[in-house]
């Protein structure tokens, strides 16, 4: 076999498949330091009921099945998440997040541009972009809503799994994030709040400001610790 031959069969093996990133916005990229996983939560998060084609949109039966096979998977070694969404399906995001909160395998996440509620504190270290945002606010649902106790009530109950998980995997108290998704006065036809880069972190919703380079960073960090074990 020639060198031109040698060469060319040596990029191909190097080049980044192009479908997964076209399909399912993912990649797998392989170096001396360890095989990572990146995964783009990005448009609104599709749930039961299927968006318009001209909507973009991360659809949760691809996301779920992926996360419980990277779990497993003796080929890769940690995951980065892109997040810039804007919400989407209560369930499904929460189903979502729930997942990668579980994961055991290294994980980081970086917000890019915007993101929304519980689509932001999963991962063992997060970041978000210093002109990156996070929006928090309230359920919301379209369409015809029975006007009763029962459905506020309902509301209520689902606010506070969002808050709780929240709390639970970030550093921001159940009462002080109810208070920012309660908020008036921040959102022009809304109630909420929208925190900038430093200020997610000061609220202790986010770890760090940083750009990709911090986060794979964080990501290799937790790998090297990971074989050390």
């Amino acid at each position: 076999m020639s060198n031109d031959e040698n060469r060319e069969k040596n990029e191909e093996k190097a080049a980044v498949p192009v479908q997964p990133i076209i399909d399912m916005g993912s990649t797998v990229v392989k170096n001396s330091r360890g095989t990572i996983h990146c995964l783009t939560i990005v448009g609104q998060v599709e749930g039961h009921m299927v968006l318009p084609n001209n909507t973009k949109s991360t659809k949760y039966e691809h996301v779920l099945p992926l996360l419980a096979s990277l779990e497993e998977s003796d080929d890769v070694d940690g995951l980065l998440l892109l997040l810039n969404t804007v919400g989407g399906d209560i369930e499904a995001g929460l189903a979502i997040a729930e997942l990668i909160a579980g994961l055991t395998k290294p994980t980081a996440a970086i917000v890019l541009g915007g993101s929304h509620s519980i689509g932001v504190p999963c991962g063992k270290e997060t970041f978000i972009a210093p002109s990156a945002s996070m929006t928090i606010h309230p359920v919301r649902m379209s369409g015809t809503v029975i006007a009763a106790p029962e459905t506020y009530r309902y509301f209520e109950r689902i606010r506070e799994r969002i808050v709780k998980f929240v709390a639970a995997h970030s550093h921001i108290s159940e009462d002080r994030f109810r208070q920012l998704m309660l908020s008036s006065g921040d959102m022009a036809n809304d109630v909420g709040s929208v925190l900038y880069g430093e200020e997610a972190v000061t609220m202790g919703i986010i770890d760090r400001v940083g750009s990709l380079s911090d986060a794979l960073d964080s990501l290799y960090r937790q790998m090297d610790r990971r074989r050390e074990e």
